[in-house]
């Protein structure tokens, strides 16, 4: 039986949500990148090679600021610009290995605080988070479709 409103329960998760991705951002300290660019990079890493004006739409910010931003990874070396094959207008953005590396090791370190936060939990009680993010990833697929 439910003891708390659904919308009670959903601002519980947001919260929560929040305030993990939060933590987890302090404790790692090895990231150089900050939450908003480690997102536009994430965009390259794990959907492939956009336009600048895709890159902006994706994390919704205006193509100046996407641009500053991607003049600051290609300095840092995690992307690089081609100019497009139909049109050498549009400048297509690609993430280098660095960026795969940098994303992949904060992520993991990010995966480790989680395991270790949640550490002291009994089997069942292991079971039930399978089960809860089991929920969240379907509940996230069926609105992508």
């Amino acid at each position: 039986m439910v003891k708390s409103h659904p919308t009670e329960i959903a601002s519980r998760l947001h919260s929560a949500a929040i305030h993990l991705l939060r933590r987890a951002r302090l404790d790692d300290p090895a990231m150089e990148l900050t939450p908003a660019r480690a997102s536009a990079l994430s965009v390259l890493v794990f959907g492939g090679a956009r336009s600048l004006g895709e890159l902006a739409a994706a994390e919704q910010v205006t193509p100046p600021t996407m641009s500053r931003l991607v003049s600051w990874f290609e300095r840092a070396g995690y992307v690089t610009r081609e100019a497009g094959a139909a049109d050498g207008r549009v400048v297509t953005v690609r993430a280098t290995p660095k960026a795969v590396r940098a994303l992949e090791s904060g992520r993991r370190r990010r995966v480790e605080y989680v395991r270790a936060l949640l550490g002291g939990l009994s089997e069942a009680e292991w079971g039930r988070v399978e089960r809860v993010v089991a929920l969240l990833e379907d509940a996230l697929s069926a609105q992508e479709r």
